[in-house]
């Protein structure tokens, strides 16, 4: 073990080893032959053989495992959520955000190699789970930068948008950046973003699009409130405040009074 230690010792310190030091470790070794052989540029070669540097695997690294090659299942494990990322240190967030980057260049290239030569690509819900990850823990750093900003400067922190009308009146946020010509001589960008609508077929369309969404609406609550009949007339006794919860846009206890929700026939008495 001490020989080990001096071996360390002399790695570090290559440059500045003298006679003394050599003679030193020789006589720990306590071999006579090797002291008449040894000499200082043999010491550094002695030094190379102790490496404390990571393993490496040259491109290998970006390209499926060896032993994965001509399966048809790979076993992985679930994403990243929300939780398990809250409680990990910055510099964890950091490290895990490039080995999930690494993977999923290697998901991706793995799978555009397996379309070419038109063959099945094992275990693709492996790019699902690896992009659902790296969304949460994005989102787990967005929420630590905007209780950073508040705190300091009472701001959120994040890219200034406002809520605009695109030319076909359907309004969105627009996320503003800065430019280096100024808003009112940037005639480029005033011509690719128009924030206001005109013009009878602008109005007729957002018309027959509000009557389309109000259609959608009905028949979801139309349909929930002739299930809800179907069921408390199947089952006249069902805990209604259980069924209330479940389909909150229906009124139970107004349809409990109607006549259509009654059976056809008369129980039998016991």
């Amino acid at each position: 073990m001490s020989i080990l230690q001096r071996f360390f010792q002399v790695s570090k310190q290559v440059g500045r080893l003298s006679g003394t030091v050599a003679s030193n470790m020789l006589t720990t070794c306590g071999n006579g032959a090797l002291q008449s052989h040894l000499n200082r540029q043999a010491i550094p070669a002695l030094a190379q053989c102790f490496s404390v540097s990571t393993r490496r695997y040259d491109l290998a690294e970006f390209f499926e495992d060896k032993k994965n090659l001509g399966e048809n299942e790979v076993k992985h494990g679930r994403a990243w959520n929300k939780d398990e990322l809250r409680i990990k240190s910055n510099s964890d967030l950091h490290k895990l955000w490039f080995v999930l980057l690494k993977e999923r260049n290697m998901l991706l290239t793995m799978e555009h190699e397996c379309n070419e030569k038109m063959e099945l690509f094992p275990s693709p819900e492996r790019l699902d789970k690896v992009k659902e990850s790296m969304a949460n823990l994005e989102e787990v750093v967005r929420e630590r930068n905007r209780a950073y900003y508040e705190l300091e400067t009472g701001e959120t922190g994040e890219r200034p948008a406002k809520l605009v009308t695109n030319p076909l009146g359907l309004k969105f946020y627009y996320r503003m950046f800065e430019h280096v010509i100024p808003k009112y001589a940037n005639r480029k960008w005033k011509e690719t973003h128009q924030f206001h609508y005109r013009g009878s077929a602008v109005h007729k369309f957002l018309r027959l699009y509000r009557e389309k969404l109000y259609n959608v609406k009905r028949k979801q609550r139309n349909r929930e409130r002739n299930e809800v009949m179907h069921l408390l007339k199947r089952f006249p006794n069902m805990d209604r405040t259980a069924l209330a919860e479940k389909y909150p846009s229906v009124d139970v206890e107004k349809l409990y009074k109607l006549d259509k929700i009654r059976s056809n026939y008369v129980p039998a008495k016991v």
